[in-house]
């Protein structure tokens, strides 16, 4: 799973301070004009448009997507309880 977060978000910080995210095996990819390769990952899973409005967006390893902190949140604590 990829997390996709910016720098100086709150809802994205709230994530990251919520979840161990490195137990449940998500790896964290930060938007920002100088990261290419994250802008890249984003657009391959057409999630730019939703970038610009909402992060975070998490996106799961059968490419759905989730956006919102407090639903990624609530699915990483169900997910780790069910493995």
């Amino acid at each position: 799973m990829t997390l996709f977060t910016k720098p100086d978000c709150k809802k994205c910080d709230y994530i990251k301070e919520a979840v161990d995210l490195k137990e449940v095996g998500v790896n964290i990819e930060e938007l920002s004009p100088n990261n290419v390769e994250s802008l890249a990952h984003l657009a391959w899973h057409e999630l730019v448009a939703t970038a610009e409005v909402s992060l975070p967006i998490l996106v799961l390893d059968d490419c759905t997507s989730i956006t919102g902190a407090i639903n990624i949140k609530n699915y990483l604590i169900k997910s780790r309880h069910t493995h």
